[in-house]
């Protein structure tokens, strides 16, 4: 009844925000579209090939799908914030802490979004493209790069705040350090999973590239609960008197 009343909470606070979004995603959207295609010409740069399209309507919705990108990943603190404002709500998250939340999500949202932009991405078009030759050339989608490029940039941001999340869920509570280093071997095949419904081709090398990274952030969501005692507070005794305890004045 308590996660049923929490999962409430959480869905009518994220509605009242829901309207707002959604404008100024679309307004944006528009806005980003008459500068489409110079953000084209800047992913193409990690192509270094010409692109192709196959229908009437390929240039067009490329240049939308890169103007909603555009949209998303300016936007992602305004989102960020409506988010942990909704999971806040149930459990008493606000104030300064809120703003923790909010800060370290798009901090590694963006960081995530940087290393995949610079480190990732190129290495992965060079890898793919690697294997043509003389009598096999690429012809490359726009629509299909398009895709490529935005989706596997959107996950990696995603994938690196995994962490925070991690926190979150031991400061209130809901999963406890010792539940996340107990099933270790679980997030690795979870991980794998991941690591290949997100990325765009269903390569080994693709898959390592996000896979390998996620389980570094689940360790160090590990380390960091470990290091800041979040949860420590919740063990058995914990504010009781007894000797494996706190007081509960204790920081």
């Amino acid at each position: 009844m308590e996660l049923q009343n929490n999962l409430i909470i959480f869905l009518a606070e994220l509605r009242r925000s829901v309207r707002f979004l959604a404008i100024s995603l679309v307004a944006l959207t528009v806005l980003l579209f008459f500068l489409s295609s110079g953000l084209l010409a800047t992913f193409q740069g990690h192509l270094q090939e010409k692109l192709y399209f196959f229908s009437v309507a390929g240039p067009f919705l490329a240049h939308v799908k890169i103007a909603f990108f555009g949209a998303l990943y300016l936007l992602m603190p305004l989102l960020m914030y409506v988010l942990w404002k909704a999971l806040g709500k149930p459990f008493g998250v606000s104030g300064r802490r809120l703003f923790w939340f909010v800060a370290a999500t798009c901090l590694l949202f963006y960081a995530g979004t940087i290393f995949c932009y610079l480190v990732t991405l190129p290495f992965g078009v060079r890898f793919l493209l690697s294997y043509q030759s003389e009598e096999m050339k690429a012809v490359i989608s726009i629509g299909r790069f398009v895709n490529f490029v935005t989706i596997f940039i959107l996950a990696f941001g995603l994938i690196f705040e995994l962490p925070v999340f991690m926190i979150f869920s031991a400061q209130v509570g809901l999963v406890r350090r010792a539940t996340f280093e107990r099933n270790r071997r679980y997030a690795v095949l979870i991980i794998a999973i991941l690591a290949a419904l997100l990325t765009p081709t269903p390569d080994v090398v693709n898959m390592a590239l996000m896979g390998l990274p996620l389980y570094m952030l689940y360790e160090t969501g590990i380390l960091v609960i470990r290091l800041l005692r979040i949860d420590e507070s919740r063990q058995p005794g914990a504010g009781t008197g007894k000797p494996e305890g706190r007081e509960d004045g204790d920081a």
